[in-house]
């Protein structure tokens, strides 16, 4: 996993910067009914995503909360109301109308921990409130390169935020579907380093079957691919909705 305190200061340029999250927080406001006043952004990261969905919807109250010091620093110089928490332990009542999870549910890890974030989430929710979460993140960069072929002898079943887990434990929590949605990773597309890198890393320990010395092999034939510094595809990233009852 990464050090995401270590990580706060490139996080950005790294991840497709302002495009990427333009396109995400636009895809999360197509999902929230016209009534929601408030937005607790939950694995904020450095905000930038959570500072978008604030511009995008005047009159909106946006809150983000964060495990990681480094990035909830940046976070609160960019949206000001950032709390340093836990998610699966949030240290406020039920009190907004929605809830977002970009790019946070497939870097959970241990059993019980999706369902942990989303009872929380369900929890903090005012009825009728809605929950709006990225699912199948990893699936979203498979988009037919030569990397995907790579990878797919490794690929597991089941991983963290598969679309039919989260709708489950959603349900379990008194959430129901209501929408979804997609949207571009702009500047995200692999390379077979840095997929390699990440492999290396444990970076798609929910997505990707790696026992033993499979990581090695994994990744010394991602690298063997022709123009291994050369992007692949941008991905393709999904969000799910679910409305609390009452």
């Amino acid at each position: 996993m990464l050090d995401y305190d270590e990580e706060a200061a490139r996080y950005d340029r790294t991840r497709g910067g302002e495009p990427r999250a333009e396109a995400a927080a636009g895809a999360v406001l197509g999902l929230l009914p016209d009534s929601a006043r408030t937005l607790l952004d939950i694995g904020c990261g450095t905000g930038l995503v959570t500072r978008r969905i604030a511009q995008g919807r005047p009159g909106i109250r946006v809150f983000g909360a964060d495990a990681s010091y480094g990035m909830a620093r940046l976070a609160r110089r960019r949206i000001g109301a950032v709390v340093l928490a836990d998610v699966r332990r949030l240290p406020l009542p039920a009190a907004v109308d929605a809830v977002s999870a970009v790019w946070l549910l497939h870097l959970l890890r241990g059993d019980g921990a999706v369902r942990e974030v989303v009872a929380e989430a369900a929890r903090v929710l005012r009825p009728g409130g809605v929950f709006v979460a990225t699912v199948d993140k990893d699936a979203g960069h498979d988009v037919g390169s030569d990397i995907d072929a790579v990878l797919a002898p490794y690929r597991s079943s089941r991983p963290a935020d598969a679309a039919d887990l989260v709708t489950r434990h959603a349900r379990t929590c008194g959430l129901e579907p209501v929408g979804e949605a997609g949207f571009a990773g702009h500047g995200q597309g692999r390379s077979p380093l840095r997929t390699a890198r990440a492999v290396l890393r444990g970076d798609y320990a929910s997505r990707l079957a790696l026992p033993g010395t499979a990581a090695t092999l994994l990744a010394a034939e991602l690298t063997a691919l022709p123009d291994p510094d050369r992007p692949r595809a941008d991905p393709s990233y999904r969000l799910l909705a679910f409305r609390a009852r009452g």
